[in-house]
């Protein structure tokens, strides 16, 4: 995704598919294996798995670097892509993407690059994550579907 400034701010996120939660993300101006890299070492020091996960992403060419299939390796992360020009397969990232959009982007030109970036921070970790609701989750955010359900396994 790209928000519009004196020059570009591209983001990259890894979301967990179980709770819609965006565990790792990383802005740049450039969408290069080093931005998805970022945002993937965060979702591993955020979740910090301990046997094999899948990871999808759709077919860009930074998914596909030596560096970033070495790094999944090193921490036991499956790969697996979108098939070409198949949206659908990617569908819980494209409707992130799309309520980013609706709701901070949208026909919005950014003064500076930090400027984006702090609306998309402010975006990601003080809405989407602790309050957006989702009907995948029961109509509650993330943050709560998981909070309560690891609340709910430690009490079995």
């Amino acid at each position: 995704m790209r928000a519009y400034c004196s020059g570009i701010v591209n983001l990259a996120t890894v979301l967990d598919l179980f709770s819609i939660r965006v565990v790792g993300w990383s802005m740049d101006k450039n969408m290069d294996k080093h931005i998805v890299m970022k945002a993937l070492l965060m979702a591993i020091y955020q979740r910090q798995p301990k046997s094999e996960v899948m990871v999808h992403t759709d077919q860009g060419s930074q998914y596909g670097s030596s560096d970033y299939l070495a790094l999944m390796k090193e921490h036991k992360l499956i790969p697996s892509m979108s098939r070409r020009g198949n949206c659908h397969d990617n569908a819980v990232a494209e409707s992130f993407f799309a309520t980013i959009k609706k709701h901070i982007i949208k026909k919005k030109i950014y003064t500076t690059r930090n400027d984006a970036k702090a609306d998309i921070f402010n975006f990601i970790e003080m809405f989407y994550n602790p309050k957006k609701r989702h009907s995948h989750t029961g109509d509650v955010s993330p943050a709560k579907f998981e909070e309560t359900y690891f609340s709910e396994l430690q009490t079995v």
